[in-house]
């Protein structure tokens, strides 16, 4: 199968025009395939596409996709790379109709931007199929041409790194347990041995270091916990001053004794998308070989009604010393957090981010456009929205305003309550306000994915599903920091 790009024309009801790949093939094929695009039906559409069979004995049908204006660039109002973003939605859409056909193979137009065109090709195809017998005819997707290939590489990596914590999110929460979370990704780092070190850490290092907090959500569970360590050294000196990245790992969050409700709460598989989406933007910048040291902490364990679990109105110590009332046990991300934060001042950071599914009201308060960021630095803020403008999955800064530490500092029975005592009220902002109790690094962020962790038909290039936002954002933020750092 071919899939090739065509733009909107510049007046309206206009001939489209096609990309220089699209106009070598109309060549080769003697006019056929503008003159099909002339007669059957109205002008392409953005998104939209037009398949024809039998132009070409190589490509025995050929998908025409919709690239919208040509030169559109980055639009203002929606804070991303409009070129970019149409590009990915109709080499996706393009590629699924191919697969529709059972064709194995798939040659891909760069359309002007390789990299775009990879990742709308490589997410657009994935899909956890992992436990079914009957499963869609996997689809290799190649670029077609020769020009661009070293942009079109770095896009497949990208969005593997994407489909990697797709794939972490979507498996079964008994499939994915804490120390099989760890050994995959210790597997998927395995090649990278010479400047990678993996440390899987158990219950009783994690007793060792004082993580009282973290400890007092895994003792609901069965499941043994593990504080998961990977120091990737990728930078000029092992000793230069490493970006840390710190992500939630429940495997299973049920609530714990302040249960969820029980429908939806299959979804609750994906409460480690924290660790997902920073672990596999780590095996990312080990593959695409950034010049810079990272180190990722990812504290997992699940959240379980038993009679060892947590109760309502517990008072647990962390690592640091403060002591908090767990008046809600299912605000249980921010215990592991809290130790993880604590730990991760260890290494004399550059910065430090942090990602978690920690509250359903950031979904309630930006849905799935963008990620809420709430940060103490705005060097660190505009590295990350830079990078989000490039890979189109957004981020959106929230305030850190002590108004919200006022309202989980004031607790009757410790120095902080893991939930605002306004419960409802700004629940995004108080979470993130708990967390800050916890850094006194400079450059900290925390990113609140709970919005952005499935996908229904928002993104048009990834189908309907776990999303591994905002993976590829983290991997163009770091590989950012990597520049910075060269300079």
């Amino acid at each position: 199968g071919l899939v090739v790009g065509a733009y909107s024309s510049e007046q309206d009801g206009g001939a489209a025009q096609l990309t220089s790949a699209g106009d070598a093939f109309d060549r080769l094929v003697s006019g056929k395939l503008r003159e099909l695009l002339s007669v059957c039906g109205p002008p392409l559409k953005k998104g939209k596409t037009y398949l024809f069979h039998g132009l070409h004995q190589d490509f025995p049908s050929v998908a025409v996709v919709g690239l919208g204006k040509k030169n559109a660039g980055i639009n203002d109002q929606e804070n991303w790379n409009e070129d970019k973003e149409n590009i990915r939605a109709a080499v996706a859409v393009g590629c699924r109709q191919i697969q529709d056909l059972e064709i194995p193979c798939v040659e891909v137009d760069p359309c002007g931007d390789a990299q775009a065109a990879a990742e709308g090709a490589v997410l657009g195809l994935h899909e956890y199929n992992e436990l079914k017998q009957k499963k869609k005819t996997a689809v290799t997707p190649q670029l077609h041409g020769s020009s661009g290939s070293e942009a079109w590489q770095k896009g497949v990596i990208y969005a593997e790194g994407q489909n990697l914590a797709r794939y972490l999110m979507e498996a079964p929460a008994n499939y994915i347990t804490p120390i099989k979370f760890a050994e995959y990704i210790e597997q998927k780092l395995r090649g990278f041995s010479s400047n990678v070190k993996v440390h899987i850490r158990p219950e009783s290092w994690i007793a060792t270091q004082q993580m009282g907090a973290f400890l007092s959500v895994a003792k609901g569970s069965a499941e043994p916990p593990i504080f998961l360590e990977i120091h990737y050294l990728g930078g000029a000196n092992a000793n230069d001053s490493p970006l840390v990245f710190v992500g939630k790992g429940v495997t299973f969050d049920s609530g714990g004794i302040s249960l969820k409700p029980s429908s939806g709460m299959d979804a609750m598989r994906a409460d480690m998308g924290g660790a997902a989406t920073v672990c596999s933007a780590i095996v990312t910048a080990a593959t695409l070989n950034l010049p810079l040291n990272i180190i990722g902490l990812a504290p997992l364990c699940e959240n379980m009604p038993s009679g060892k679990a947590n109760k309502p109105g517990d008072v647990v110590r962390a690592k640091n010393g403060k002591t908090i009332q767990v008046d809600n046990t299912d605000a249980e991300g921010r215990l592991l957090l809290a130790d993880a934060l604590c730990y991760a001042h260890n290494f004399n950071a550059r910065a430090i981010v942090n990602a978690a599914t920690l509250t359903g009201a950031m979904d309630v308060a930006l849905g799935s456009a963008a990620t809420g960021v709430f940060t103490n630095s705005s060097w660190l803020w505009n590295h990350l929205y830079e990078a989000s403008i490039l890979t189109g999955d957004r981020v959106w800064r929230m305030p850190l305003f002590e108004h919200y530490t006022k309202q989980v500092t004031d607790c009757p029975l410790a120095d902080l309550s893991n939930i605002g005592k306004y419960s409802r009220a700004g629940g995004a902002c108080t979470a993130a306000a708990f967390l800050k109790e916890f850094v006194t690094a400079s450059h900290w962020a925390h990113l609140d994915i709970a919005g952005v962790m499935s996908n229904k038909d928002e993104v048009p290039y990834l189908r309907k599903g776990m999303a591994g936002r905002p993976t590829r954002t983290l991997v163009e933020f770091a590989a950012r920091l990597s520049q910075d750092s060269h300079n």
